[in-house]
């Protein structure tokens, strides 16, 4: 029964800690709503019920401390995903929200030419608009995925979606995005978004894929 009641008290710190670190986003200077008052929640009760198995100091500095995190990465992504939205519009990039972490899909019509792991002209103001979002948030770790359709061997759709990644990520390290962030992968024919028995569904599969997660404190 005690180690209930004191359950409940570090979820009230918890809750406290939330209401206390979540009025402003710590990067824009705005009221945090949305995303950041979610993961800030849960970063805050999370870290309150760890800290029911300490003393009430450890356990309040728990609460106060993973709340504040939480809030922060949350906030940051939500700044993040805004600045990509405006400045990926109208591109063909496709942005979407998973979670704690941003996903651009970049379809080849708009990437590399069939069967080619050179970036098209075209493409390259496309990755400017990135590398300009990245260099602002530089806290974010960036997985560049590969992708190719089914035609052909698996294993030479294997080394061309990693050709293709590792051509993008290059760009991004010419842009000043260092090469600590960056991340290659060739994921092949595997995970398509759309059939591949179509012209139309393999054009889709043949893309390049950016994720984004913040890099967390440790």
């Amino acid at each position: 029964m005690k180690k209930i009641k004191h359950l409940f008290s570090y979820l009230l710190i918890g809750s406290i800690a939330l209401s206390g670190c979540t009025t402003y986003d710590a990067y824009t200077g705005e009221k945090k709503t949305g995303n950041a008052v979610k993961y800030g929640a849960i970063g805050a009760a999370i870290c309150a019920i760890i800290g029911a198995t300490k003393s009430a100091k450890h356990a309040r500095n728990a609460a106060l401390g993973c709340g504040v995190i939480g809030a922060g990465i949350g906030a940051y992504m939500d700044a993040q995903e805004k600045k990509l939205r405006k400045s990926l519009e109208n591109t063909g990039v496709r942005v979407s929200r998973e979670g704690d972490q941003i996903r651009l899909v970049m379809p080849g019509n708009i990437t590399f030419a069939t069967d080619k792991s050179e970036l098209q002209e075209s493409f390259e103001p496309v990755l400017n608009s990135v590398v300009t979002v990245l260099r602002e948030y530089d806290k974010t770790i960036v997985e560049v995925h590969g992708f190719t359709d089914s035609t052909g061997s698996n294993s030479y759709n294997m080394t061309l979606s990693e050709g293709r990644a590792r051509r993008v990520a290059d760009y991004l390290e010419t842009g000043n995005i260092i090469g600590q962030r960056l991340v290659v992968v060739g994921k092949g024919p595997t995970n398509p978004i759309a059939t591949n028995s179509t012209s139309e569904g393999r054009s889709l599969n043949r893309r390049v894929e950016i994720r984004l997660r913040a890099i967390e404190k440790g």
